[in-house]
């Protein structure tokens, strides 16, 4: 199971990162349209029924995490959450389809961590202004050196985490695919690693599903806690 991280088109040369997430945004925006096509303002489908609940839901939890002042000088902060959600979850879990994830590439991770940055400076200027930033001198002035080491530190953690939990899990799956593939060479008239086909299944279901699926709400839940904080 082994990646290439480059994609030969003529003289240029495209990241399989980059082709990942364009098919990623594809199948969303493809997805996104067939799912809202046929609204009504009654609902009638299933379909729309559990679009409305999975909204509210959203709705609710950003309101909850972040606070409603936050919400109400930013509410699209709502769309932004689960839009990074979904994009988040399926850059881990393509992985499963055996394509290479966005988030195994340290740039994705840490686009994403300098976007929350960007938007707990832009709600916190927004609710206080310039003042926001005489945060760094709280309690007392000499916390300011740590205060920035602090801010320094944040982006960077936002960003490691999630790359080296799915690329931790990325080569885990790699070594033991090439693991069963070796095993099954030992075995005398076998052509097919079977191996290869039926164990990885239930480390996929942690490290692809679960893990992937926990990292992307992790990143999601920080990133309100943030930036919710901010307007505080």
């Amino acid at each position: 199971m082994s990646y290439a991280r480059w994609l030969q088109i003529g003289g240029f040369k495209i990241s399989t990162t980059v082709t990942t997430s364009w098919i990623i945004m594809a199948a969303l925006i493809i997805a996104s349209y067939f799912l809202t096509r046929n609204l009504k303002k009654v609902p009638t489908s299933k379909v729309q029924i559990f679009l409305e609940f999975a909204v509210t839901s959203l709705k609710n939890l950003v309101t909850t995490t972040m606070g409603d002042k936050a919400v109400k000088q930013m509410p699209d902060m709502i769309y932004y959450i689960g839009s990074l959600f979904l994009f988040f979850a399926c850059s881990n879990l393509i992985g499963l389809l055996g394509f290479r994830s966005p988030t195994t590439d340290i740039d994705t991770t840490l686009a994403w961590s300098l976007i929350t940055v960007f938007l707990i400076y832009f709600a916190g200027i927004k609710d206080k202004g310039l003042s926001y930033f005489k945060g760094m001198l709280e309690p007392i002035p000499l916390m300011l050196p740590m205060n920035i080491v602090s801010e320094i530190a944040r982006p960077i953690s936002l960003t490691f985490r999630p790359f080296g939990n799915i690329l931790g899990g990325a080569v885990i799956m790699s070594l033991v695919y090439q693991f069963l593939g070796f095993l099954s060479t030992l075995i005398p008239g076998v052509t097919i690693p079977f191996g290869q086909l039926l164990i990885p299944v239930p480390l996929h279901l942690y490290f692809d599903l679960f893990a992937g699926v926990l990292q992307a709400f992790i990143f999601v839940m920080l990133t309100m806690v943030f930036v919710g904080s901010a307007t505080e």
